[in-house]
């Protein structure tokens, strides 16, 4: 997890699959070598920091759907 301060600014963008009543929320911002997740509903609280290609992989991943 990153515990860091905003010392720039970063842009939040809400998953396509958050839902519309505020709950299940999760954010991602994106930096040059990163991301970083967060829940929406705690924006002050823990981030994830993800690699770039751990990050590709992971939502590959979730496109490809379950495997058998």
């Amino acid at each position: 997890m990153v515990d860091m301060p905003e010392a720039f600014p970063l842009t939040w963008r809400k998953s396509t699959f958050s839902t519309p009543n505020g709950s299940d929320c999760v954010e991602v911002a994106e930096l040059e070598a990163a991301k970083l997740v967060r829940d929406s509903t705690d924006p002050s609280g823990p981030r994830l920091s993800v690699s770039c290609a751990d990050w590709r992989a992971f939502t590959a991943a979730i496109k490809e759907g379950p495997t058998a």
